[in-house]
């Protein structure tokens, strides 16, 4: 699965705001809505932290649809946080980007596919491959 780069998040999302609805939306049966906006978010403010270190990437392929992203999504990738065992990421595996799941196991490095298919890429300090940031949000279209 590789990834596209778009460019710096805050770049494309600047200062944009959109009407926040009040109360939660229920994913059981209706509840009565409100018939006013209550507040307003900033989508810069919601998805990123640090909006310097932060790129947005279009996703190719199918490797990590047992994390929730799909081909086509849009994942925010955050090059300010440290990556750590479990976290999605965006590497370079032999120029190309790619999102795989960061995981360590007795002393090593593996870059893990969330999608059986794909077998677990070792890491190792001779190898090509190198974490180029962490994964924060997907967004996905239904």
């Amino acid at each position: 699965m590789g990834c596209k780069l778009l460019g710096p998040a805050s770049e494309i999302f600047g200062e944009t705001t959109l009407p926040l609805a009040p109360g939660a939306v229920r994913a059981g049966f209706p509840s009565p809505a409100a018939d006013y906006l209550e507040n307003t978010v900033c989508l810069q403010e919601l998805l990123i932290a640090h909006p310097q270190a932060t790129f947005l990437m279009r996703v190719e392929g199918d490797s990590m649809v047992g994390a929730g992203i799909h081909d086509g999504d849009i994942v925010v990738v955050d090059r300010a946080i440290k990556p750590g065992d479990g976290k999605v990421v965006v590497a370079v595996m032999d120029g190309d980007f790619a999102i795989k799941r960061l995981r360590y196991r007795g002393g090593e490095c593996f870059l893990e596919s969330a999608n059986p298919k794909f077998k677990p890429i070792p890491v190792t300090e001779h190898s090509e491959n190198s974490v180029w940031g962490v994964v924060t949000n997907v967004i996905h279209r239904l």
